[in-house]
């Protein structure tokens, strides 16, 4: 995070372990869990994607229901517990806001079950860091809890977690 950035964290709980969240959330279908929301669009799919998603350096395409996209670049990967990616080449209203955006996960133990923070850290264009900061950022943080709150319910309903077992 820069001085300049918006930084946006959302935070929820799952009854599962570290582990399994992180193996069910890093590949996650995104238009199972990003559907629109106020101002904006869900994910439709995702294209050319260069790889599995767990290797820094794969990249892909995001496509949303707008018709609009952006470009998707796996940064890094602490297997089990975390990951980050890089959001760049809008072709929506992000485009004249933010230069970028750097997305942030990670998992971590809490009693019997798993605490997920997630983080957009968004980079804004010149001029605009008011616009982010202001109005977009609480419509953003709904936008992304309710996108997390259907990520823990398919993390929940996948075998494998302690409530399976």
């Amino acid at each position: 995070m820069t001085k300049t950035s918006v930084p946006i964290t959302v935070f929820a709980r799952t009854t599962s372990s570290p582990a399994h969240t992180y193996q069910v959330i890093v590949p996650i279908d995104l238009a199972r869990v990003f559907k629109p929301w106020g101002p904006f669009p869900g994910v439709a799919e995702v294209r050319d994607q260069t790889g599995t998603w767990n290797r820094p350096g794969t990249s892909r395409q995001t496509w949303f229901t707008d018709g609009s996209k952006a470009d998707e670049r796996l940064t890094e990967i602490a297997e089990g517990h975390g990951f980050a990616y890089e959001l760049s080449g809008f072709t929506n209203v992000l485009a004249k806001l933010v230069s970028g955006v750097r997305g942030e996960w990670s998992f971590l133990p809490d009693g019997t079950g798993t605490s997920i923070r997630w983080t957009y850290d968004f980079r804004p264009l010149p001029g605009r860091r008011w616009i982010v900061a202001g109005p977009f950022k609480p419509l953003w943080t709904r936008y992304m809890r309710a996108a997390l709150t259907r990520m823990v319910t398919v993390v929940q309903e996948t075998p494998g977690g302690i409530m399976e077992e």
